[in-house]
């Protein structure tokens, strides 16, 4: 079987409110690409990936007029893929949602949310509360309980195996830490970066807080998406020791793993594994970052056989295959991981 993950920039503004794919030669939200020409490009490259399950971030969106599982199963049917039903979980107000697309006639997949319900007033009980509730901790050892939320909620998913009959839970998250908006000196831009990165490092050790249960209950687990965050990419990393990404991985008996993070970890400076590229404006050239990952718990991985990074310079046969790795360029800022497993 094959498991994905793909952060599709801005999927959203390539569908109306009827959830309709607009592939004509109005401007989409990505610089200089038009809506057919992404659509087009992110076609191809589904259709080369032919994942049993891929975890999309960056849905797009659900509120009163729009539907992202309308959306999503109509791309599906748009381009004939395999992976033609899609589930979902807590909407959010970011536009970006996060949604499970998948092959009904290889799995079944359901959102299975574990965790306290949210309910006003009442006490933090053990354990993590649920992903769209409020976690308490004190972020900065102050000695006052500070009220933590996901703009971006993660996807629990009860998956089977039709099959074998095989079950395991998937974790869909999409950690993101603001920019600083409002600031307008630099000791406002540290001060705001730094407390962003508290929230994100605190949501980190929630979803951690997560996987322990599951791990603890012998649950095959799979954590999957972008975690906008990994050894050495930020500036005040060394503040707090940990990206977001160890804490998530763990250690111990409760390590998870992926290995693109483990080699990131290993060797700090030099050649590393990276999921996406960004222009930046200001200083003409581009940035490449590992940010999107596959994590399996240790039961998982004797039966993890590959995993592979759709890079467009990077993978040979995306590099030679010049369809896949123009359109692997034009479709997102984010490349595709994949996970080939025996289940």
């Amino acid at each position: 079987m094959r498991f994905a993950t793909y952060n599709v920039e801005w999927f959203d503004a390539l569908f109306d409110d009827a959830g309709v794919l607009i592939a004509d030669g109005s401007w989409s939200a990505r610089y200089d690409v038009t809506k057919a020409m992404q659509t087009e490009a992110l076609g191809i490259v589904f259709t080369a990936m032919d994942a049993d399950v891929v975890m999309v971030i960056e849905a797009p969106d659900t509120s009163r007029s729009r539907d992202t599982v309308r959306a999503l199963e109509g791309f599906a049917k748009a381009f004939d893929l395999r992976a033609r039903k899609a589930v979902m979980g807590f909407s959010n107000d970011t536009q970006q949602e996060i949604a499970l697309m998948y092959d009904p006639d290889v799995v079944l997949a359901r959102h299975d949310p574990h965790g306290q319900a949210p309910v006003s007033g009442a006490p933090q009980v053990d354990g993590a509360p649920r992903f769209d509730g409020t976690f308490r901790i004190d972020l900065d050892i102050d000695a006052t309980e500070d009220k933590v939320v996901f703009s971006k909620p993660p996807l629990e998913v009860d998956l089977t195996v039709r099959a074998t009959g095989q079950s395991l839970r998937l974790i869909g998250a999409h950690l993101k830490s603001k920019a600083p908006h409002g600031a307008t000196n630099r000791d406002e831009v540290m001060r705001l970066s730094i407390a962003n990165r508290r929230k994100q490092l605190a949501q980190a050790i929630w979803l951690r807080a997560r996987i322990a249960e599951h791990l603890a209950a012998g649950d095959p687990l799979m954590v999957m998406g972008d975690l906008n965050d990994g050894p050495g990419l930020d500036e005040y990393e060394h503040l707090f020791g940990r990206s977001s990404v160890e804490i998530i991985l763990g250690d111990g008996d409760t390590i998870l793993y992926d290995p693109h993070a483990s080699k990131a970890l290993l060797r700090r400076i030099g050649p590393q594994p990276t999921t996406a590229r960004f222009y930046i404006p200001k200083e003409d050239r581009y940035l490449q970052a590992l940010l999107d990952y596959i994590m399996v718990s240790r039961d998982l991985r004797p039966k993890a056989k590959r995993w592979r990074i759709w890079h467009p310079f990077d993978d040979p046969t995306c590099w030679k295959t010049p369809e896949l790795r123009e359109s692997l360029l034009t479709a997102s800022d984010h490349f595709p991981v994949t996970l080939d497993i025996d289940l």
